[in-house]
């Protein structure tokens, strides 16, 4: 599997506060202005990602264990904390309407370990974010298929920017304004019986005030997004959008101790790219 952040310079820039944002000497983060720093990765492009199941076929609605193994050149690789976890696991349904952000536990061997179980039969993406010791962020994908019968979702979206969760109004303010090729900000508030909620009343969730990811229903691109402190919205971040098309997006934020997942459709058409846009450019998957 090849590192998803390959370069073909020696020195790897990355931003210190979003390592998986990668990018050349003089870059700046496209999330928070912040200058990449010089990571010193040379020869780490090469990280397997092997997984096995337990029971060997996985059958929907039957509890399975996931393990992982992260290995480079045949050798385990020690993993970092990077946003309070050594990995975090987004595994996803084919058709992106079954969503699950875990976070696998260190075994004595190295191992990765995680006991999920996935509702219906059909094809899931698991997207393995992780940092090996001294290197950048990688975010290894796998497709896995689970046995049993495929009931297509029927939930019905009544507005794609609003999600209602465990009594909260949740909404992307700037749903309709999205486009390629930008710096794009992701505007996100939050409401409880009719009051708007400050960032202060959200708990730090993973190391951040909440937690973001967005994939596209075409080619499944991956987007990673911790969100910074903004005076306007509880949860707000910027981040660079590659590809125009549809994208599922989930929002995770923590208050009273529990973790709440509100869910958007954003269509992101394409956008003209500025001379600055160009250079200040980080690559996200």
């Amino acid at each position: 599997m090849k590192n998803a952040h390959q370069t073909d310079h020696k020195n790897v820039y990355t931003c210190p506060m979003h390592p998986e944002i990668t990018g050349q000497q003089g870059d700046r983060c496209p999330k928070c202005g912040m200058d990449l720093k010089a990571a010193h990765q040379e020869n780490s492009n090469e990280y397997q990602v092997q997984l096995s199941t337990f029971p060997p076929t996985m059958e929907a609605g039957v509890p399975t264990q996931l393990t992982f193994t992260i290995k480079e050149k045949g050798q385990t690789v020690l993993l970092e904390i990077s946003h309070e976890m050594k990995i975090h696991l987004m595994a996803v349904s084919e058709d992106l309407t079954w969503f699950r952000h875990i976070h696998p536990e260190e075994q004595a061997d190295g191992t990765y370990v995680i006991t999920e179980i996935f509702p219906n039969g059909g094809k899931y993406l698991l997207f393995t974010d992780f940092k090996p010791s001294g290197a950048t962020q990688v975010v290894n994908r796998q497709e896995i298929d689970v046995q049993g019968n495929y009931r297509a979702s029927n939930q019905k979206v009544s507005h794609p920017w609003i999600s209602e969760v465990d009594g909260y109004t949740v909404t992307l303010e700037n749903g309709n304004d999205f486009k390629t090729s930008r710096t794009q900000s992701l505007e996100i508030s939050v409401e409880k019986d009719g009051e708007k909620l400050q960032e202060n009343n959200l708990q730090p969730y993973l190391g951040a005030s909440a937690h973001i990811v967005m994939i596209s229903e075409k080619d499944k691109e991956f987007l990673h997004i911790h969100p910074v402190s903004d005076e306007r919205f509880p949860i707000y971040s910027e981040t660079y959008i590659e590809n125009s098309g549809t994208y599922r997006m989930w929002v995770q934020f923590k208050i009273d101790g529990k973790v709440h997942t509100a869910d958007f459709t954003v269509d992101v058409p394409e956008g003209k790219k500025t001379e600055k846009e160009e250079m200040h450019q980080g690559h996200q998957h």
